[in-house]
């Protein structure tokens, strides 16, 4: 009987435990972080931790608690234990991966969820949501902005790389097909020739040569005022598109702007735009475009987060630091709002969410931004 009583006693002490212990997880929000602490990304690892330091400050509750747990670089088991280690501390939501390429190991855990800032899909993916500038968010901003400029020739330029179908599965799903298509190449040698096509460059530089010699023998003064007009010009004619959606970055897109300059294309006529730009001030020294239009985050938020981060740890945050503070801010968010986070569910809001990077907006299952446009131009970053 003795024995029965003592464990019985068990059962309720266990019990009680049990629901204080529970109680205390929900008066309290934990949240982990995967990130390469350790290696050959160490700093990236480190900028994410800052930047969920200065998010923490700026959130000013001391319920709040940041797990973060090192996951080095490709590196699946060490991923898949820190991922058992946050979760034994009772962890229900964990921002990260950083890289979509660990969103197949994550899925397996599905009682927790991921906040990741890889851009690669806006939707909800079973348990992982992400919270990057996805490509959707892009091409919608750059659709209204065209139909705003009143073009109706637009043509979307992608390299012909490991992208090229997930960018052409993008465009679809979006259904923007009245665009037309042109897929490059990635070999800058091949692209000249491939942009001269595109812009009939070799026809309106005939063009040019016809008309001038129209006028060569000629020497009455408007014949003469004429020729010396011809003499400025590379080319004659027009192209046949008024805008373009340059889907690259980097010295590739760099390439693909001095070959749209060396085509002669007018700048004046035709709207210039791309994607992937986080205010790399290297496009302004490195192309010969006067104006380049792209959709982007908050400029001056940007700018002051960089500002404050910079003067807490006396160093440059990487641009992808500025999405795991807006996660945590959103984390926060969900969970005062619903006083628990259980699953990707509790993100499913009706309302927009502002974050330093824009406005969010949840619909479907979905992560869209509602971003800026803004346009480089006398080597400055101009809000369109």
């Amino acid at each position: 009987m003795k024995i029965k009583f003592l464990i019985f006693l068990s059962y309720i002490i266990f019990f009680i435990y049990s629901n204080l212990l529970s109680d205390e997880n929900n008066k309290n929000l934990k949240v982990g972080l995967l990130a390469p602490l350790s290696g050959e990304y160490s700093d990236l690892g480190n900028s994410l931790l800052y930047s969920l330091q200065l998010a923490l400050g700026e959130i000013g509750d001391d319920k709040v608690f940041i797990i973060p747990r090192d996951t080095g670089f490709n590196d699946k088991d060490k991923l898949n234990s820190a991922i058992k280690d946050i979760r034994e501390q009772g962890v229900k939501i964990i921002i990260g991966p950083i890289s979509s390429e660990d969103f197949k190991e994550v899925k397996k855990y599905t009682d927790i969820t991921f906040i990741s800032p890889s851009n690669i899909s806006p939707e909800f993916e079973n348990n992982i949501i992400s919270v990057g500038i996805s490509l959707e968010s892009q091409l919608i901003a750059l659709d209204k902005f065209i139909k705003k400029n009143k073009k109706k020739r637009t043509v979307i330029m992608y390299p012909n790389n490991k992208y090229k179908e997930l960018i052409e599965k993008k465009i679809k799903k979006l259904n923007i097909n009245h665009f037309k298509i042109f897929n490059y190449s990635p070999d800058p040698q091949i692209l000249t020739g491939e942009i001269e096509t595109l812009t009939n460059y070799s026809q309106r530089k005939r063009n040019l040569e016809i008309r001038k010699k129209m006028f060569e023998d000629k020497e009455d003064p408007q014949s003469i005022k004429e020729l010396e007009r011809l003499e400025q010009l590379y080319t004659l004619g027009k192209v046949n598109f008024d805008s373009v959606i340059i889907i690259d970055f980097g010295n590739s897109l760099k390439s693909v702007l001095t070959s749209l300059v060396y085509t002669d294309v007018n700048q004046d006529n035709v709207l210039i735009t791309t994607v992937n730009q986080w205010f790399d001030e290297s496009i302004f020294y490195e192309n010969t475009i006067k104006t380049l239009y792209y959709p982007s985050i908050n400029y001056d938020e940007f700018k002051k987060y960089n500002k404050k981060y910079f003067k807490r740890f006396k160093s440059d945050p990487t641009e992808i630091t500025i999405l795991t503070y807006d996660a945590l801010g959103l984390i926060y968010y969900v969970w005062k709002t619903n006083g628990k986070i259980n699953s990707v569910n509790d993100f499913s809001l009706k309302k927009k969410i502002k974050g330093k990077i824009g406005v969010f907006s949840f619909k479907d299952k979905k992560v869209l931004q509602e971003l800026e446009i803004y346009k480089t131009e006398k080597n400055k970053f101009i809000k369109f």
